[in-house]
């Protein structure tokens, strides 16, 4: 992520402008056990888009980022396709249910708009409220 920021920065910035949306996750702010290198990686994630965010406001550059939580795509099949798994996922979400990937591309979509012209810096959690660590509900469940 960070070479292909740089390189189109360089693009933007030359041009006058323009947006970059990083695709994070919920595990830049949940931890997961026995995949410290992704939750590393995707906290990183986070102050990268931050950090550019600052540094190219002033040169037209928006930067933000999407951080999905449980979205029904091809990776997820196994969890999907096995009621018990595809419960446990759903019980770590407040919504009650998997996202769709068409639900992350609408916030992308939004992102990447001129709606969207005062909003640098920012992750937007496509999530269903699993970021709002639902376990700890009622004192730790």
């Amino acid at each position: 992520m960070f070479l292909a920021c740089r390189e189109a920065m360089k693009v933007m910035v030359e041009n006058g402008g323009g947006v970059v949306v990083n695709m994070s996750s919920v595990h830049q702010r949940i931890p997961w056990p026995r995949f410290a290198h992704y939750a590393a990686t995707k906290g990183g994630l986070k102050m990268l888009t931050e950090t550019l965010a600052l540094e190219f406001a002033g040169r037209g550059v928006r930067v933000n980022a999407v951080a999905p939580g449980a979205i029904a795509t091809p990776i997820n099949r196994e969890k999907l396709d096995d009621p018990e798994q595809r419960a446990a996922v759903e019980k770590l979400v407040p919504w009650g249910r998997w996202g769709e990937p068409e639900e992350v591309a609408a916030c992308v979509a939004f992102l990447v708009s001129d709606e969207a012209s005062y909003v640098t810096g920012a992750t937007l959690f496509v999530d269903g409220g699993m970021a709002l660590y639902p376990s700890f509900e009622g004192g730790g469940g």
